[in-house]
């Protein structure tokens, strides 16, 4: 294997039979031995999963100009965020591609941008960048700051055992400060599987200790750690985008769907007028669900057709474990994004039958409406 950077839990990973890999330049357990990826993600469905994320990047905002700073650089309308609040927000670039997709902390002293591994250094420089005129300072805190997520419906539970900060006091996309088996914590209602759960940010030293406490809290509630392949299965039920296959540099967020976190009515920002002429024009094409009608697996890159034409390519695509179906993401041409629409997929050369389906593909019980008769 090829050598990466390693979390300070590496060791840790290897002790309990994880498989390493390479990620975004990071060595991480893509599974565990004795359980692997199909048992890892039925746990945080059906109880709760642990999940290693260190590798995500943190960077602080602070100084009297940060909201201005940040309200010209996002879509989000900075000013609504409230003390406290985790907002899901989008850092564009002028053409309205976009440099990653990003979590923001409105924290009593400064601003905390989450930012993707792989975008960490190119966040970075990006809004130091653009600093020049603001009086805000942008800091790399992520060698300091330790990353944990616990997801899953019993993660409130397990979490409670090793706190004594009242999560229920905390709603969903909210945080709070306060101590987890003895750390200093900030303490985030929010995840990437599409279920209830928690994201843990710490100092470095305590990761250890954070650690083998939820897991041995967890045991009992039916608790694994997860790897980097059931965090994609979850993420893909939930439809929650991955920078580099739903949205990227050239694929913008009008066309993924995620025009709800662009607030054209707050004023000027970055990329607006690209986003505004896509939004007003229609996207060339859309993001889709697709679920197979013949069986096959529809892989990241796979064609998509109809009447043997290419109309799209696949961005993200599996078996779903949840629901037993092979499904996929896919960006089409805009014309063909409605349910029912069938196409075909190219799998290993053979087109096979799919058909268009809302997203997302699995709700968890606690987010959804109850139906009448």
């Amino acid at each position: 294997m090829e050598r990466g950077r390693r979390t300070t839990l590496n060791a840790e990973h290897l002790a309990l039979g994880g498989r390493m890999v390479v990620f975004a330049g990071w060595e991480m357990p893509v599974q565990y031995e004795a359980t692997g990826p199909l048992a890892e993600h039925h746990a945080v469905r059906n109880a709760a999963g642990l999940f290693d994320i260190d590798h995500m990047g943190q960077l602080s905002i602070a100084g009297p100009d940060a909201v201005p700073f940040l309200n010209a650089l996002l879509t989000v309308e900075i000013a609504d965020v409230p003390l406290w609040a985790a907002q899901y927000g989008l850092l564009p670039y002028a053409d309205g591609g976009l440099v990653d997709d990003v979590f923001l902390y409105h924290l009593d002293d400064a601003w905390w941008l989450v930012v993707n591994a792989g975008n960490r250094e190119k966040a970075r420089r990006w809004l130091q960048a653009h600093a020049t005129g603001y009086d805000v300072r942008v800091e790399d805190i992520s060698d300091t700051t330790y990353m944990l997520a616990l997801q899953g419906p019993k993660a409130c539970d397990i979490l409670q055992h090793v706190t004594n900060t009242d999560l229920h006091r905390i709603p969903f996309h909210t945080a709070a400060r306060g101590e987890v088996a003895g750390a200093p914590a900030l303490i985030s209602n929010s995840g990437y599987t599409g279920e209830y759960g928690f994201e843990l940010y710490f100092p470095a030293e305590d990761a250890l200790t954070v650690w083998r406490s939820l897991l041995d809290a967890g045991k009992p509630e039916g608790l694994l750690p997860a790897g980097l392949a059931a965090r994609d299965s979850l993420r893909f039920e939930a439809a929650l985008p991955l920078y580099g296959h739903e949205i990227s540099a050239t694929i913008d967020p009008i066309s993924a769907r995620l025009g709800r976190f662009v607030h054209f009515d707050k004023g000027p920002f970055m990329g607006r007028d690209a986003l505004l002429k896509i939004a007003l024009e229609g996207p060339a094409r859309k993001l889709v669900g697709l679920e197979m009608i013949e069986s096959a697996v529809p892989r990241e890159g796979y064609l998509v057709q109809a009447d043997g034409q290419t109309v799209g390519r696949v961005t993200s695509g599996m078996k779903a474990p949840t629901l037993n179906k092979f499904a996929a993401m896919a960006l089409v041409d805009a014309e063909l994004a409605v349910p029912g629409t069938e196409l075909d997929v190219v799998v290993r050369e053979k087109p096979k039958r799919a058909r268009v389906v809302p997203l997302p593909f699995y709700t968890p019980a606690y987010r959804r409406r109850p139906t009448t008769g």
